[in-house]
């Protein structure tokens, strides 16, 4: 149980310090702060929404790809990719029925919670922000 919460905590961890990696770059793009506190607050709300928002967005993405929405697209490349780079790629045929069922039957234990909910924390740390600038 100990070796699971350490796990657990080191995956919320990295994905805190991606979304700030983020907002540093943000920081670095728009001008780190200045005397204007108006715009000081307009700055770190672009940029803790922009991580947050990229992290909720790829952990929606994982969801999608991991539900097997994407099979198509791998299958067709993969179809693609044999028959213009590897002579006789198209000898061995596998159909998408069994390029399905061998891709959703090897079910990867990774989940995308979280990173969505450090996405969603710095989103609403970003709607804090918002907040404040229109009070301003």
């Amino acid at each position: 149980m100990e070796k699971e919460k350490k796990a657990l905590l080191a995956k919320y961890l990295i994905c805190f310090c991606v979304a700030s990696v983020i907002v540093l770059l943000v920081f670095a793009m728009q001008g780190f702060f200045s005397d204007d506190v108006k715009d000081n607050m307009r700055i770190l709300h672009d940029a803790f929404f922009s991580a947050g928002i990229l992290l909720v967005l790829f952990s929606g993405l994982l969801f999608v790809s991991g539900e097997g929405a994407l099979l198509g697209v791998g299958y067709v490349l993969g179809r693609a990719v044999k028959a213009v780079f590897i002579p006789f790629g198209r000898k061995d045929h596998e159909t998408y029925a069994q390029y399905r069922e061998r891709k959703l039957g090897t079910k990867k234990a990774g989940s995308g919670t979280p990173i969505f909910l450090t996405g969603l924390l710095f989103v609403v740390v970003s709607i804090v922000f918002l907040i404040i600038w229109y009070n301003m």
